[in-house]
């Protein structure tokens, strides 16, 4: 079984059921969740003019490959309504691989670990919840020393 930890996002329609229904279907779909974080609100990112989105990291061990947990996250993400209209544009879910283990994968269609992580505090401060000593593969640093170095200035606010 591999570790994997993916990011949960929405700004459209009811944004926390949202969240918890993706969980459920990555719970019937990828694996096991082993740990999550809290739900953050947070502003839209690359295309600010938008609603502002609730965001989640959580673990999950899964027995899938890279290829089959990706076609898996896009499954759930068409079953949940999402149109992939506009780069960054608004939608229900949102579900991106952060990491899968301690792999690089760099293909036409996936990169992992993220290429975003380190720029987006978005996705730091969720990830300092449940992984904060975990050393990014790419930039052997821990998530907490990322989310320090962060530049992004957006708020992220724990979302009751």
């Amino acid at each position: 079984m591999i570790q994997c930890i993916l990011h949960l996002g929405s700004n459209k329609g009811h944004r926390n059921i949202n969240i918890e229904l993706s969980e459920v279907m990555i719970s019937n779909q990828i694996g096991i969740i082993t740990s999550e974080s809290q739900v953050y609100e947070t502003s839209a990112w690359g295309k600010t003019d938008q609603k502002d989105f609730l965001n989640k990291a959580i673990s999950v061990k899964t027995s899938l490959s890279p290829q089959e947990l990706l076609k898996q996250i896009s499954i759930i993400e068409s079953k949940m309504g999402r149109l992939r209209k506009e780069k960054w544009g608004p939608r229900n879910i949102d579900v991106d691989i952060l990491f899968y283990d301690e792999e690089i994968i760099e293909n036409d269609n996936l990169k992992i670990p993220h290429p975003q992580i380190t720029n987006r505090n978005f996705v730091l401060v969720p990830l300092m919840d449940i992984c904060p000593d975990f050393v990014h593969p790419l930039h052997d640093k821990t998530i907490a020393a990322l989310l320090e170095e962060c530049t992004d200035t957006g708020e992220v606010r724990r979302y009751l």
